[in-house]
């Protein structure tokens, strides 16, 4: 996971594994317009079929348990080396190389029929193009994740989506829809038992005061 972070935010990357662009773009498109009327999701993403891993991730134990999994269609196994080596760069902020493997989980997970762990997959893929400086494109996985989550019933998934939606659409400069984003997350987060600084967090996006004690 030696690959460079981009010298700034506003550098497009050259994402890995994405899927392809044409149509899915254009459902990018009807979905953010939908978004912003009604605060509705997209029909669920389809992903592509995985190829090789490229040769700079092959190295480190990460890597070598991921490979490892894969050959033996350990779905479970292989998602979770594959989120792991994710999160490690993410922390690193190498963003490419942290895009190909929370690709790779995904697709994993979803194999394995692990439904709260995809949805999880995608909303760090958001995380990842959010924090890559793509809003853009952060927002698709983000409202992957809020339908998905929906269709499971994981309010607290879906709240940690909408969280996400609601920071990327800020980035985008649409505060209006930020906020009501914030909103509908406080609510799905509070009814998902989550920890109270995730809570914290949704609020502090929507713009509430934090009352003084």
């Amino acid at each position: 996971m030696d690959a460079k972070s981009p010298p700034g935010r506003n550098t497009p990357i050259r994402w890995g594994e994405a899927p392809p662009g044409g149509r899915v773009g254009q459902a990018v498109h009807r979905l953010v317009v939908r978004l912003r009327a009604t605060l509705g999701t997209p029909p669920r993403a389809t992903h592509v079929t995985l190829g090789s891993l490229p040769a700079a991730l092959r190295r480190g134990e990460l890597a070598e348990a991921y490979l490892a999994a894969a050959a033996d269609a350990d779905h479970e196994t292989a998602g979770g080396s594959a989120t792991a080596a994710a999160e490690a760069a993410m922390a690193l902020r190498a963003w490419w190389p942290a895009d190909i493997w929370a690709h790779r989980a995904m697709w994993h997970f979803e194999q394995a029929g692990m439904e709260l762990e995809a949805t999880r997959g995608a909303r760090l893929i958001g995380e990842i193009r959010l924090g890559g400086g793509d809003p853009t494109s952060a927002r698709r996985y983000y409202a992957e994740a809020i339908s998905e989550a929906r269709d499971i019933g994981a309010e607290r998934e879906e709240g940690l989506a909408a969280l996400g939606m609601g920071r990327a659409e800020l980035e985008l400069g649409d505060v209006t829809t930020s906020r009501r984003l914030a909103q509908i997350a406080v609510d799905l987060l509070r009814r998902g038992d989550a920890p109270p600084d995730e809570v914290a967090a949704a609020r502090e996006l929507r713009g509430e005061e934090k009352e003084v004690r």
